[in-house]
C-alpha cells in the first residue's frame, strides 16, 4: 500500500508522543465540518436504498446529469482501471500517486508525463488522467484547455479522468458540468470540503451508459445507508456550504500567508491545504514531528503539504514553533 496523510496513530508511535498532543495537517481535510444531523434509527437497520434522495441531490450540488455514489473516491480510482483492456494510460504527474499504481496494477502501460509535454504524448494514449486542482501542487489546469484534451480522446475512444477531489472551492474550475459526454469521468470526493472523510462517500460523474457498467461491476450498498443520510443532509444545506466555502478560502490564504512570514513561500495550494518545495523538506518535516506537529512529506520532489489548523490554538501552535525554527536558523 502506498503511503498517505493522516497516519497519526503511527507517528505517535514513532516519535514516543501521545496522542493527544499533536497537531494534525498531514491531510487536505476540511477540519471542520457542518453541524451534524440526528441520524434516524432506520438508517442504521435497513440496507441502503438507491432510491432515496441522494443521487438527485448530488446532481443538483455538482451541477452533472448524472452521478454514482461509491466508497469514496479511492474506490472509483481503483475500479476504473478493470473496465479497459491494455490500456496505454498517461498521468499527469506529480500527483496522487494512487491513480499510476492503481491502472499499473491492472496491468496497463502507464506513462507518467509533466503538464508540458502532454500534449506530445496525447496521441499515443487511450487514457489521460489529470488531477484539477492538483495534489500537493495545486496547479489547475484551465476548463478549456481539459475540454480540448478530452475532445481529443473521446474521438477515438479514449477517457480524460479528472480527479476533482480539492475543487468544490472554486467550483468554476470544475468540469461537472460536461461529465455526461462520451469519454469524460469526473471524480470528487466528499469527505474533503465536508470535513467527512469518515464517512467514505465519493461520487463519479459520467454518461449514464459508462456509471451503469461501473455499478455493475461494483454491486450493490457500496455506500452504507447512515453516510447517504448524513450526505442527503448535507448536500441539501446550501447555506452551509457556502459557510463552508468562504471559511475554506479564508484559512487557505490565512496557511499561506503564515508560511510566507516564517520563511516558506508555498510553491502552490488551494483552500484545503499548502504545498512547500524545498531541499530541507526532510529535515523541516522531522523538525516538526519532533514537535508533534505533522505534516505530508514527498521525497521525490523534497517537499511538504500543509493541512488547515482546527482551531486558534493550532494557528499559533504552528505560528510559535515555525518562528523558532526561524530565529534559530
Amino acid at each position: 500500500m502506498l503511503e498517505h496523510g493522516g497516519r497519526l496513530r503511527a507517528a505517535a508511535q514513532r516519535y514516543g508522543i501521545a496522542l493527544e498532543d499533536w497537531l494534525d495537517l498531514s491531510t487536505g481535510i476540511a477540519p471542520r465540518h457542518l453541524p451534524l444531523p440526528a441520524l434516524p434509527d432506520d438508517a442504521w437497520s435497513r440496507l441502503p436504498e438507491p432510491d432515496d434522495e441522494l443521487e438527485t441531490l448530488a446532481c443538483r450540488y455538482y451541477g452533472a446529469d448524472a452521478v454514482l455514489p461509491v466508497a469514496g473516491s479511492q474506490m472509483a480510482i481503483q475500479a476504473l482501471p478493470r473496465l479497459r483492456r491494455d490500456a496505454r494510460v498517461g498521468v499527469l504527474s506529480p500527483c496522487y500517486a494512487e491513480h499510476a499504481e492503481a491502472w499499473r496494477r491492472e496491468g496497463h502501460r502507464v506513462l507518467e508525463i509533466s503538464e508540458g509535454s502532454v500534449h506530445r504524448a496525447l496521441e499515443g494514449l487511450d487514457v489521460l488522467v489529470v488531477v484539477n486542482p492538483n495534489n500537493p501542487t495545486g496547479r489547475r489546469l484551465p476548463v478549456e484547455q481539459l475540454l480540448d484534451l478530452h475532445a481529443r480522446l473521446a474521438e477515438r475512444g479514449g477517457w480524460l479522468v479528472v480527479d476533482e477531489a480539492f475543487v468544490d472551492c472554486t467550483p468554476e474550475a470544475s468540469l461537472a458540468a460536461y461529465s455526461q459526454r462520451p469519454g469524460l469521468i469526473v471524480l470528487r470526493s466528499f469527505g474533503k470540503f465536508f470535513g467527512l472523510a469518515g464517512a467514505r462517500l465519493g461520487f463519479v460523474l459520467a454518461s449514464t451508459r459508462l456509471l451503469s457498467v461501473l455499478a455493475e461491476s461494483l454491486g450493490p450498498w457500496t455506500v452504507s445507508g447512515p453516510t447517504r443520510w448524513l450526505a442527503s443532509a448535507m448536500l441539501a444545506d446550501q447555506a452551509g456550504q457556502a459557510r463552508q466555502r468562504e471559511y475554506l478560502l479564508h484559512a487557505g490564504e490565512r496557511l499561506a500567508a503564515l508560511l510566507e512570514r516564517n520563511g516558506l513561500r508555498p510553491a502552490g495550494g488551494c483552500a484545503l491545504f499548502q504545498w512547500v518545495v524545498s531541499e530541507e523538506a526532510e529535515g523541516l518535516y522531522e523538525y516538526l514531528a519532533g514537535r508533534a506537529i505533522l505534516v505530508r512529506l514527498f521525497v521525490h520532489t523534497s517537499s511538504l503539504r500543509f493541512g488547515l489548523p482546527a482551531n486558534e490554538d493550532g494557528w499559533q501552535r504552528l505560528e510559535r514553533v515555525l518562528a523558532e525554527r526561524e530565529r534559530a536558523a
